[in-house]
């Protein structure tokens, strides 16, 4: 093979790389909502529960 065409396959391979690593980056960076909308729906069953159980008397 032509030193020219391995260079070529070469910096074809390695762009195609640097793109996959860039979605790759990009979908890792769009989870971040769903952990906090993991978060926020655990607190409001929390808070629900808290509200449908029964009340407690108050200590003084």
């Amino acid at each position: 093979m032509h030193p020219e065409t391995h260079l070529v396959l070469h910096h074809n391979r390695a762009a195609e790389l640097q793109a996959q690593a860039d979605a790759h980056r990009l979908a890792i960076g769009a989870r971040h909502p769903r952990d906090l909308r993991k978060r926020l729906g655990w607190t409001l069953v929390e808070v629900g529960l808290r509200l449908a159980s029964e009340p407690r008397p108050a200590t003084v």
